[in-house]
């Protein structure tokens, strides 16, 4: 065996995971070692299509690896995630880190304790058009963002895919920790309306966030969509930015002498997802290496700040709704703490 690859599992081989078994499959810095599935026929499925080994506990799974995917339902992160890192495992753990804050910050603390790598998939940090709108960002006075996707088809005997929590936890978390990650001040007053439709949280959400340096994000997400849409605004003293996520297409105005100029945001295209495992990769790696976890780009308090926030807007929807009398609300928080 090649001692620099990391040896990696995957636990979890469903929508997401199955890529996560793809991707390191074909890296070149990991060897995997295995997969872990409850779902007997989709463990089978993805071995088959990957050649790689079937592990029927995840225990048995991690006593082969250094690092980990877990890609499961985000109910079920905290109950596998913490063993792990008492054995002192680097995790790479589908976004949101956990179901409630106190679990996310267990997690986040342990890690910090037994010094390994927790990185959360944000996969949008990884988007080709990020790299360059980081440094072209400052004095960020407003952004808008907007996610919609259609309701995800349904499965036997299970949620459809991401329902097991509401809207904000499933897809308006990505542009909350993308914003959070921008502007960097503190929260001061969170303002959000939502309702369920089709599942038994919400499904359609917005909030509005003021900062304390006085920036506002407006934030839109639903999961009830016939059209999918991924794109934010960014408003700026003197410029602003526009930027599409699923196109991968961003464009720059900027005030000069002569009037507004239009400039187009380079793109290197990549697999976000590919790049963020294969970063994890050279994260742990390199913890391995030098007994010392470098900066992570998503880092567990990052992932937590993120949760943090998300559901404090899932609460703000339900004081709406409670206030207003409405019939249809979002998930009681006190499953979230």
């Amino acid at each position: 065996m090649d001692s620099r690859k990391l040896r990696v599992g995957v636990i979890g081989v469903g929508a997401l995971g199955r890529h996560h078994t793809r991707f390191y499959k074909e890296s070149k810095n990991a060897e995997l070692i295995g997969i872990f599935d409850a779902n007997e026929e989709a463990v089978k499925n993805i071995s088959k299509e990957h050649s790689v080994k079937i592990f029927h506990t995840i225990d048995e799974l991690a006593d082969e690896c250094d690092g980990l995917s877990i890609a499961v339902p985000a109910t079920l992160h905290h109950k596998i995630a913490l063993p792990l890192l008492q054995k002192k495992k680097h995790l790479l753990i589908e976004k949101p880190l956990a179901a409630t804050v106190q679990q996310a910050g267990e997690l986040a603390a342990l890690a910090e304790e037994n010094n390994v790598v927790l990185e959360v998939g944000h996969t949008e940090r990884y988007n080709p058009v990020m790299s360059f709108i980081e440094k072209k960002v400052k004095d960020i006075r407003f952004i808008e963002a907007k996610r919609l996707a259609p309701y995800p088809p349904p499965r036997p005997g299970l949620h459809p895919r991401g329902t097991e929590v509401g809207v904000v936890m499933d897809l308006m978390i990505h542009d909350i920790e993308l914003i959070l990650h921008l502007i960097e001040s503190k929260v001061e007053k969170v303002e959000a309306a939502g309702m369920s439709v089709l599942s038994q949280s919400e499904d359609m959400a917005n909030a509005r966030i003021t900062f304390k340096n006085g920036c506002v994000a407006d934030i839109t997400a639903s999961r009830i969509s016939e059209i999918p849409m991924r794109k934010m605004q960014i408003f700026q003293a003197e410029s602003y930015i526009t930027l599409d996520y699923q196109d991968k297409t961003g464009f720059v105005f900027s005030k000069s002498a002569t009037g507004i100029v239009k400039e187009t945001v380079p793109v290197i295209d990549h697999n976000a997802l590919q790049e963020e495992l294969e970063n994890f990769i050279r994260n742990a790696l390199k913890a391995i290496e030098t007994k010392k976890v470098p900066e992570l780009k998503v880092s567990g308090k990052s992932g937590l700040e993120a949760l943090r926030l998300a559901i404090k807007i899932t609460e703000e929807i339900n004081r709406h709704n409670r206030h207003y009398n409405f019939s249809q609300a979002a998930t009681i928080t006190e499953n979230y703490y």
